[in-house]
């Protein structure tokens, strides 16, 4: 399987060439386009890919698109649901994980996992769901706005906001809190951080929707 990217960095698209027999699968919705001898196939499981019912996009849809080449070579055109850049991250027997909703396609070989234990509970009222990228292939995931890499050496640590993280890998320690107490969580408009510490790599993106609609939200008609 080979990929490219086109219109870096704020309109990224995928563009995945599967051999025949190939397969890469993608969140619902992500589809632009594929060859005429690709098949879509939806489903809530593929040997054993969605080790849960709710887990593919931390709960936001038990459905997968499967796509797959037929008898000879075919593209798959995918592109994210909020204008921004594409990083692919490959997996040798390693575990990525990303947020809710960052997820964006994966190539066969790599399970997707929503059941994190205690960080799943942990976030649950905040409505944050990481998800778990487990195997060996690559996994393709999207930023809204630009999308930037941390590395962290070993016992050097970063604080994140959780509407900005995106990812980060299986050798990064962190932690999770709310920011302040209630009050100043609403008048500061922080709440959820992840600080992370060394060594290791997160990613995170420039931008944050919930921003964004509070901006557009006071702009709208309103039957009021």
């Amino acid at each position: 399987m080979d990929y490219e990217f086109t219109h870096q960095p704020s309109y990224t698209h995928l563009i995945v060439t599967l051999e025949p027999g190939e397969s890469v699968i993608a969140e619902p919705g992500a589809m632009v386009g594929h060859s005429a001898n690709v098949s879509m196939d939806t489903g809530t499981s593929r040997d054993g890919l969605l080790s849960s019912a709710k887990s593919l996009l931390g709960g936001e849809s038990a459905f997968a698109n499967e796509f797959t080449a037929e008898d000879e070579p075919g593209t798959v055109t995918f592109a994210p649901p909020s204008p921004g850049d594409i990083m692919p991250h490959e997996l040798r027997d390693e575990t990525l994980y990303s947020t809710d909703g960052a997820f964006l396609a994966a190539t066969e070989g790599i399970d997707i996992d929503s059941e994190i234990g205690g960080l799943k509970s942990m976030l649950g009222e905040a409505s944050v769901t990481p998800l778990a990228l487990k195997g060996t292939g690559t996994a393709f995931i999207d930023a809204y706005g630009g999308l930037e890499k941390l590395e962290l050496p070993a016992g050097e640590s970063y604080v994140l906001d959780n509407e900005h993280l995106i990812a980060w890998d299986d050798e990064v320690d962190y932690s999770v809190r709310r920011v302040g107490n209630l009050k100043s969580t609403l008048l500061s408009g922080e709440g959820l951080v992840f600080e992370f510490t060394g060594p290791g790599t997160a990613w995170y993106q420039t931008r944050d929707m919930d921003a964004l609609v509070s901006v557009l939200a006071p702009r709208l008609p309103s039957d009021n």
